[in-house]
């Protein structure tokens, strides 16, 4: 059937790498690897800030690889891609020469895998910031202590369709994080926008992506809970022309689908209520469990429980640097709704 890497120790046994038989997971394959990767990336972006390597999207089970210019960020997932730490390394420095490669080998994956967790620099110091460019906007990245690798590159078509709705709009960024994007669509001409997150770090680093783009007049940030913040909101009687919610994973295994499903319905209800009539609902969800037909029908749920139509105009997905393996739907995981509300 090909070759695979195996793990006794995980559920998921053996990880398939390669469709021919004997293939070595050797330097010179990982590097081939990396070029295949490299090529689609050249080809669908003009800079250098985007996903590498997408895991089994890109066929390196496993390997996540974030390029925001000359500073990688890696996360080794796998017990198969971290017995190979120093191949990767040495593939990047022949390929790129890096100024910083940084190892965020600190995701939940590598418990299964009976990995331990860890962060650490293996080239470079960080003297420098670290930015990344997106959508003619530009965002101070924390790739030490930020979320994942520090950024979510695979909301960037979404933001970027986002932006042809919100020139003079009020907007509710809802889940905001560093404010990717509440800080681009300030920067595309919203008249104001107002940014909840839980995180005062988060917001910290949105304030500063705001000043770094000259809009931080128009962006007001909210530290609390977002089902709460939402909530005073609209008993304050307060809607906005676009409204986006983009909340963490709330279904992260398929026993916890009813419950998260509940809490999609929910959060989706009480941010619809807050736009105004005729106004823009954007919603996404990237939890693989949450399908597109579960979180279209939380958003019609939701809709008539505030008794408002919806209509959808347009859906989303992944960009192309998080390629979809045909094989496995899992890599098929981010879905995101643009909606009309009356």
């Amino acid at each position: 059937m090909g070759s695979a890497y195996v793990n006794p120790h995980s559920l998921i046994a053996a990880r398939k790498y390669s469709d021919q038989a004997d293939k070595a997971f050797d330097l010179h394959f990982i590097k081939g690897r990396i070029q295949d990767a490299l090529a689609l990336r050249e080809q669908m972006f003009d800079k250098p800030y985007y996903r590498l390597i997408f895991s089994e999207g890109d066929f390196l089970p496993g390997l996540i690889i974030d390029r925001f210019d000359d500073t990688f960020v890696l996360q080794l997932n796998t017990a198969g891609v971290d017995r190979i730490q120093d191949m990767i390394i040495a593939v990047l420095e022949e390929m790129f020469n890096p100024t910083n490669i940084v190892l965020r080998n600190s995701t939940g994956s590598r418990q299964l895998e009976n990995l331990p967790k860890s962060v650490s620099i293996a080239k470079g110091d960080l003297s420098a910031p670290v930015y990344c460019e997106e959508n003619d906007t530009r965002f101070l990245i924390d790739v030490m202590h930020g979320q994942k690798t520090g950024w979510f590159y695979d909301q960037r078509f979404n933001r970027k369709n986002t932006l042809d709705y919100v020139k003079d709009k009020t907007v509710l960024d809802v889940f905001s994080y560093s404010g990717s994007w509440a800080v681009s669509a300030a920067k595309c001409g919203a008249q104001s926008v107002t940014a909840i997150d839980i995180s005062q770090p988060a917001l910290d680093s949105l304030i500063a992506n705001a000043k770094e783009n000259q809009v931080e007049g128009k962006v007001t940030a909210i530290c609390d809970d977002a089902f709460n913040a939402m909530r005073e909101l609209k008993k304050a009687g307060t809607q906005y022309d676009v409204v986006i919610i983009d909340p963490p994973a709330f279904i992260k295994r398929k026993k916890d689908l009813k419950e998260g499903l509940q809490a999609y319905q929910r959060a989706n209800q009480i941010a619809m209520s807050l736009v105004k009539r005729g106004g823009l609902f954007i919603s996404s969800s990237c939890s693989y469990h949450m399908s597109l037909s579960n979180l279209q029908n939380a958003l019609l749920r939701s809709s008539r429980g505030i008794k408002r139509p919806l209509q959808i105009i347009q859906y989303g997905g992944q960009g192309p640097d998080h390629p979809i393996h045909p094989a496995i739907e899992e890599t098929n995981y981010l879905k995101t709704i643009f909606a009309r509300v009356l």
